[in-house]
């Protein structure tokens, strides 16, 4: 007989998955490299196609660490050029040690190597200043500034000749999805050999107009971006020759994502330059669809099993796509598919014990939250419920506060459901996904919408009788920690039980102590200083924490360098000093969320404990 789902989904078991992040292609079309994070570590893996996979780094861990991270790698040319210790890299693919080929000075990522194979651009981060920078492969030449002059950068990219280069850049106080631009660099090579800027335009975005991830075509004809220029982000394309653009894409869907790391990619050009893969978003349903230049985008049938991926990368060579990707009851995996035949699984995360059917599956949800206006959600019932007994809920509230929860796997949804919890993802007015008007909503409102729609959503699932309205707990990270204090504090009794990773509760000191790439994101969320300091107020758990009164569990990372650790520590002062019902835990080496496998392991098993001490028994 087989055990419960809850015995499987143990938190043991929680802490033993790998992380599978970026996943590229060699440029001969043969080799495919992916990152692992195996507990602490980050690890390249790559695969010849037919043959074993093996691993490339070992001694060194692989991780950018530019803003959120990300852009850890790419590959070409048969060697893979990546971040490890601020510095780049270098090693073959066929065996060999790395070599550093720039200096240990500032952060790097997102490194691209032009395709005659002699440079590497990358953003380059140092005291406060950005850049995209240029360093020849073998690391003989002092890397040199290439672009200058704003305050952020993002996914170079270089066209086929070598010539040319597009980038992303913006300007504080905008956010990349508030406003961004896309530049168009002409190149030339100065008498050190390395290529140096000869004219720059901006082709496309303005402060209130996103774009994201340029591509060149294979060809050397078009280059491909984002745009939500129209209120959706949609697949646009420039002829470089007639300097003419064309959008590819229309309707209610999104072809980007809010460009909280380096490296993200959504859009990946055919080898034969005649068509685009790109990854639509529709109801936080993630599908890849493939996009003629000429003709009617459809969904691309060999991935129809899937409704949230990533990274993706097309085959230089062939029609081959790769990708990471998952659905609300199927663990992450790196894939592989070559058109017509489906895909075909390359890398697990996990150990798939439990079949999808023995898993919780999403139901997009939509209901009206305060003031009429429509929030959107995702449902899971919980695994094994008894029909007609409401059970408990909990309600997740997603960290940026400008982000989406998709149709993904998400391993803290299963361990819930896996205990005779429903959930809701819970996608507040301000989240992407849904178009740039509702994620505008939250401009001005962070602390309030989010707070608002979160008591409307557990009200929402008790009136439909998904929920029992005297066992809702929240719960969420980061900004949806704000969501989960907020709420305590403001709406006593609603929830039974808070759960609270790493939550701001000091607006005032976020916009002091946090890293630069959020330094003015609270000025769109919130509003400027001094002017705006009453609505600071209003939105800081901190100054309303002597009226939370329901059991309360926190958890932070010591070497947290968004959400300092006194965020945390004066909320817990408050329920301590009132003896409130409540555990603390801090995770000694931990930053923005765990790495270690104890302290994945940890977090579950506390969690757990004190929910049923709390909410009872399955």
């Amino acid at each position: 007989m087989q055990q419960p789902n809850h015995q499987i989904l143990n938190p043991r078991t929680m802490a033993q998955g790998i992380r599978l992040g970026d996943v590229q292609w060699d440029s001969d079309g043969q080799t495919l490299v992916w990152l692992e994070g195996r507990s602490a570590q980050g690890v390249l893996v790559a695969q010849r196609r037919g043959l074993a996979p093996n691993d490339l780094t070992t001694d060194l861990s692989v991780r950018a660490r530019v803003g959120y991270g990300g852009g850890d790698f790419t590959v070409a040319h048969g060697h893979v050029v990546f971040v490890a210790d601020s510095r780049l890299w270098r090693q073959p693919l066929a065996g060999g040690s790395a070599i550093a080929i720039t200096p240990a000075f500032g952060e790097c990522a997102a490194p691209a190597v032009s395709p005659d194979g002699r440079w590497v651009v990358f953003v380059h981060s140092h005291e406060g200043a950005d850049c995209v920078a240029v360093v020849d492969v073998q690391g003989k030449c002092w890397p040199q500034r290439l672009i200058t002059g704003d305050d952020f950068y993002m996914q170079p990219v270089w066209s086929a000749s070598s010539q040319q280069l597009a980038c992303v850049a913006w300007n504080k106080p905008q956010m990349p999805w508030d406003g961004s631009e896309l530049r168009l660099c002409e190149l030339v090579v100065n008498a050190q050999g390395l290529p140096q800027l000869a004219a720059m335009q901006t082709l496309a975005g303005t402060a209130d107009t996103a774009v994201f991830q340029p591509a060149f075509s294979p060809d050397g004809r078009w280059l491909a971006y984002v745009s939500d220029a129209d209120g959706w982000a949609q697949v646009q394309l420039y002829d470089l020759q007639n300097k003419v653009h064309k959008q590819l894409t229309f309707g209610e869907c999104e072809f980007a994502q809010p460009a909280w790391a380096q490296g993200m990619r959504t859009i990946a050009w055919r080898h034969d330059s005649r068509a685009i893969f790109g990854l639509r978003n529709a109801a936080a349903r993630v599908a890849v669809w493939e996009i003629p230049l000429e003709g009617t985008p459809a969904a691309f049938a060999p991935m129809a099993a899937y409704t949230d991926v990533e990274g993706l990368a097309a085959a230089p060579t062939d029609a081959a796509l790769a990708c990471v990707a998952s659905a609300s009851s199927i663990p992450l995996r790196v894939v592989l598919c070559l058109p017509p035949h489906a895909a075909a699984v390359v890398r697990r995360s996990r150990s798939e014990t439990l079949l999808p059917e023995q898993l919780a599956a999403a139901e997009p949800i939509s209901w009206q939250s305060a003031g009429g206006q429509l929030t959107h959600g995702l449902y899971y019932a919980p695994v094994g419920s008894a029909l007609g007994t409401p059970p408990p809920a909990v309600v997740i509230s997603h960290g940026g506060p400008t982000s989406q929860r998709r149709m993904g796997f998400h391993g803290d949804v299963q361990f819930l459901a896996a205990r005779g919890y429903a959930v809701l993802l819970l996608n507040y007015r301000g989240s992407t996904g849904y178009g740039r008007a509702y994620m505008l909503q939250l401009r001005g409102a962070w602390g309030k919408v989010d707070r608002e729609d979160a008591v409307s959503g557990a009200q929402h699932l008790a009136q439909r009788g998904l929920a029992d309205a005297a066992r809702m707990v929240v719960m969420g990270g980061s900004a949806g920690g704000t969501t989960v204090l907020m709420a305590l504090a403001l709406h006593p009794g609603v929830f039974r039980v808070g759960v609270n990773f790493y939550g701001v509760s000091d607006m005032f000191g976020l916009d002091e102590e946090t890293h630069k790439f959020e330094a003015h994101y609270n000025a769109t969320m919130l509003g400027a200083l001094p002017q705006a300091a009453a609505v600071y107020r209003e939105r800081s758990a901190v100054f309303f924490a002597d009226n939370i009164v329901d059991p309360l569990i926190v958890f932070q990372g010591s070497d947290d360098n968004v959400v300092k650790q006194n965020q945390s520590d004066r909320i817990v002062e408050s329920l301590r000093r009132r003896n409130v019902r409540h555990e603390y835990h801090v995770y000694q080496g931990e930053g923005h969320g765990w790495r270690k496998a104890e302290t994945i392991e940890a977090c579950y098993t506390a969690l757990e404990r004190f929910l049923r001490a709390n909410i009872g028994p399955r």
